[in-house]
């Protein structure tokens, strides 16, 4: 027997971890759901979904060339090359609250040309936590790109960890995509 179509629930695991659910509580009876809530509540992972009306090329190259990397990146993404293994600085204002140091190294993990980007993120400091893995991934849409970002690696057992995904995760969405919509404008 074929179950009718509006009786079913979808399963929790089909839900698209990119889009914000419902609050489950719209009564107001919980406290703790007020709101939209993330469909993602994965505490060792940021996951941005951006879309930006320009072609994946011209964004591919807003991310791996290091002049157009200059006008939205930290200060040191001048030295990025193309290449696995290749290994750089980038600095940033320094956050005591996080243990963060203010300096990166960075290391090119992998790429696929114009479609994917990830590499090692880890504080200079050796005695800091800080060890994440970025991934840029870009797909078109229409005559556009949607840019995913997921920033892997945080300590959910690490409240300086969680104080440092809190930053980081408003800085993504705001600053950074601001700042990359803004070179690719001027591009």
């Amino acid at each position: 027997m074929t179950p009718d179509p509006q009786d079913v629930t979808p399963d929790p695991q089909d839900v698209n971890p990119d889009v914000e659910g419902v609050n489950p509580d719209p009564q107001g009876a919980n406290p703790d759901a007020r709101g939209p809530v993330p469909a993602d509540d994965d505490l060792t992972t940021i996951r941005v979904a951006q879309f930006l009306p320009h072609p994946p090329a011209k964004v591919w190259r807003a991310l791996t060339e290091p002049e157009l990397l200059a006008q939205w990146q930290m200060p040191g993404s001048e030295n990025f090359r193309l290449e696995v293994g290749h290994r750089y600085t980038l600095t940033a204002v320094p956050r005591p609250n996080t243990n963060f140091s203010g300096t990166v190294d960075v290391r090119v993990l992998a790429y696929e040309p114009q479609r994917m980007l990830s590499g090692r993120w880890a504080d200079a400091n050796a005695r800091r936590s800080a060890d994440w893995t970025i991934t840029w991934t870009l797909e078109q849409e229409g005559r556009g790109t949607r840019l995913f970002l997921v920033h892997e690696g945080f300590d959910p057992d690490d409240p300086t960890q969680m104080m440092a995904r809190k930053i980081m995760d408003g800085g993504w969405r705001s600053h950074v995509m601001r700042s990359l919509g803004n070179a690719l404008d001027r591009m």
